[in-house]
């Protein structure tokens, strides 16, 4: 691949992700190597990731420790890469990797270039990276403007944004999202209610929202990773009030259970669909409440006992607009949804779209 890139003008393209919602997958040719940010699989199982995305690469940057971002870095260990991440998200790598940790806040200097990371508003540990290269090349990984319970910190001018655009042109506020939860709850009969979500993004968040309507329960991976968080101080200060949850061991009779995967493919989560399912009980008295992408086997089961409310995670419209021009971008990559095409037709989006694989910088 090395004899095959321009050794004069860095570009950057998207391997994965781009009119998907799969794998994040980029490759950077700096001028002098091939980076490689983030290295995902799924979230649907039939989207694996592919070893020779990373032929010829120099090193790997991970944005955060969910499984669509993060999911390939085995690959990426066996292949003796240095991988770029901060300290949070080095703890979800498998063991061996050649670590080279990056501040949640600052700026690093990486093989002649001046790597920015800032804090992404949407898993502990998180990252978005702004690389100085050409007028500056601005990836966002996953983000959100609008947690109470992550930090977000505004990245520096670029003229080049690939960015999350998970819930593409759908404008919803989160306050809309928290109303809409609360609404349900009231007017549902069920005794229990499951929330598969991922340990290091939604679950704190989630469970300080829930509190205010019943008693709540983390299984012993969303604590884990909660007390993690509280323990580093990234969080908000309104963490302290999840500490009683966190002294008490999982209790499956609580009225709300929060629980790893987030698509209950697997974990706790996975176990108590499978007990209310053979109990008699899911659809019934005890529903599943998916806040995330379903996936196929999460759809399969919202379709027998469960429910669909979003709870944003991912910017909505109008804070992609907002990001694109805080960078002063002139193009835009939509990444992470099934049509960016779609933003052709937004008169509002203030940037070129970029539909092509491959871009100059």
């Amino acid at each position: 691949m090395r004899d095959q890139v321009s050794t004069t003008t860095a570009w950057v393209e998207v391997l994965s992700g781009l009119g998907e919602k799969g794998p994040a997958c980029i490759r950077l040719w700096t001028g002098r190597e091939i980076w490689v940010l983030d290295v995902g699989v799924g979230p649907e199982a039939t989207s694996p990731f592919h070893p020779e995305w990373l032929d010829g690469a120099d090193r790997v940057f991970i944005s955060h420790d969910h499984i669509d971002h993060i999911g390939g870095a085995a690959h990426a260990i066996a292949a003796g890469l240095p991988i770029h991440c901060t300290a949070q998200t080095a703890r979800a790598l498998p063991p061996g990797a050649d670590l080279v940790l990056v501040p949640e806040t600052g700026q690093t200097r990486v093989a002649g270039v001046t790597v920015t990371t800032g804090r992404n508003g949407h898993a502990l540990g998180g990252v978005w990276f702004h690389f100085d290269l050409g007028d500056g090349l601005f990836f966002s990984g996953d983000w959100s403007q609008e947690s109470t319970w992550f930090a977000f910190d505004p990245p520096p001018p670029a003229a080049t944004a690939l960015i999350d655009a998970s819930y593409q042109l759908d404008d919803v506020p989160q306050t809309a999202r928290r109303t809409a939860l609360d609404e349900m709850l009231a007017q549902t009969d069920a005794q229990q209610f499951l929330f598969p979500v991922p340990p290091s993004g939604r679950a704190g968040e989630l469970a300080l929202h829930l509190m205010r309507h019943g008693d709540v329960s983390f299984d012993d991976t969303c604590r884990e990773a909660i007390e993690d968080g509280i323990q580093s101080g990234s969080l908000s200060p309104q963490s302290a009030a999840l500490a009683p949850l966190l002294t008490r061991g999982f209790d499956k009779s609580a009225q709300f259970l929060l629980c790893d995967t987030p698509n209950a493919d697997g974990g706790m989560a996975q176990k108590i669909v499978r007990d209310w399912h053979e109990a008699g009980r899911l659809g019934q008295d005890a529903i599943v409440v998916f806040t995330g992408h379903m996936t196929a086997h999460a759809r399969a089961i919202a379709a027998q006992g469960g429910r669909f409310l979003r709870w944003n995670v991912h910017p909505p419209l109008s804070d992609q607009i907002d990001m694109i021009r805080h960078l002063g971008a002139r193009r835009a990559a939509p990444l992470f949804c099934a049509q960016p095409e779609q933003y052709l037709l937004e008169p509002r989006f203030p940037a070129e779209i970029l539909l092509n694989e491959r871009c100059l910088l």
